[in-house]
């Protein structure tokens, strides 16, 4: 019986080859081939043409221009100094300055500016010892001593202090 059904199955495959074969260039995209081909044509004639001519820019994109420039000033201002170990650890989820958001758009992670140290000191403890559940905190901090805890948490809650001192300047 099993003999049967595997003759069947492999009669029905080669059948199924023949057909896609007899439909041509089954191997080498079929007729999208050919669309691609056009499409590779097609982008090769608008770069000659772009090139020789200058293409003005929408409305809409000096607009998107102008609004990227100022996001990006937004979130420059008021930035001050932080430590490598906390732009390594700390500012791709929580912002380079703690705000919890970077060009205008939120982060992960919750927002660290304004919170004192001794507040992040025991949140960054909680999350070590397991009492906070958060597997990528517990992740950066499983190897870290309490001392450099300590430090990452004076060094966070400092930084509406640097932050005046940068508006200062």
């Amino acid at each position: 019986m099993k003999n049967i059904v595997v003759g069947i199955l492999t009669l029905f495959i080669v059948a199924l080859m023949a057909w896609v074969a007899s439909n041509g260039r089954a191997y080498q995209g079929g007729e999208h081939n050919k669309v691609i081909e056009d499409f590779g044509d097609s982008q090769t004639q608008q770069t000659v043409a772009t090139t020789s001519a200058p293409v003005e820019k929408s409305d809409r994109e000096k607009e998107n221009e102008e609004l990227d420039a100022l996001r990006d000033k937004a979130g420059n201002a008021g930035s001050f100094k932080v430590s490598q170990e906390y732009k390594s650890k700390c500012a791709s989820c929580h912002g380079a300055n703690g705000s919890g958001f970077q060009n205008g758009k939120a982060m992960v992670g919750p927002q660290l500016f304004g919170q004192s140290a001794e507040k992040i000191y025991k949140s960054l403890s909680d999350f070590k010892a397991g009492r906070r559940e958060n597997t990528v905190m517990k992740g950066l901090l499983l190897h870290l001593e309490d001392a450099e805890l300590k430090t990452f948490a004076d060094e966070i809650g400092d930084f509406p202090k640097r932050a005046q001192e940068a508006d200062n300047e």
